[in-house]
């Protein structure tokens, strides 16, 4: 067997120390991706849209909508016991029971990662695994601890839009 090359051979690093660097730079990535925050940030933004199981084409050409100008969705593209996510606007509007809709903030509240999913009755992060209640955006399990934020809407004929 031979001997471990030195780290470096006449001031040119060796393939060996390349590779152990750009490991370590990886691992510190990770590592800070996956820390927590004893303030919970909730700085970043965005999400995806999901309709908690039902047609695949729910929640489809939704209109963005920050200040109840347009329309955040139809009523017909929020499943009863589900909901939908609206990235364009950064909410999730869900139906908890027939004709009730409900509007949170779609930014999980640990460290703010969008929220993924509607579906089982809750809505769902899949940063770290939140998941909020579709009724009162309510923690139903963690690592968040402080709820959605609701954000009032108005419900005219099919469409919702912001209050």
């Amino acid at each position: 067997m031979s001997e471990e090359q030195p780290v470096t051979q006449s001031g040119v690093t060796t393939r060996r120390a390349l590779l152990v660097g750009a490991g370590a730079v990886g691992t510190t990535a990770v590592l800070a991706a996956c820390g927590t925050d004893p303030d919970e940030d909730t700085s970043s933004s965005g999400g995806t849209q999901s309709n908690g199981g039902s047609d695949p084409s729910a929640g489809a050409g939704d209109q963005g909508g920050d200040s109840g100008g347009g329309a955040l969705t139809q009523t017909s593209k929020v499943p009863v016991g589900g909901g939908t996510i609206i990235a364009a606007s950064s909410v999730v509007v869900t139906q908890p029971t027939e004709g009730e809709f409900k509007c949170f903030d779609s930014q999980c509240t640990h460290q703010g990662c969008p929220v993924t999913a509607v579906e089982g009755g809750t809505i769902n992060c899949s940063c770290h695994g939140s998941k909020f209640s579709i009724a009162d955006g309510s923690v139903k399990g963690g690592p968040a601890t402080k709820p959605l934020a609701e954000k009032q809407i108005k419900v005219d004929g099919d469409n919702i839009t912001l209050a």
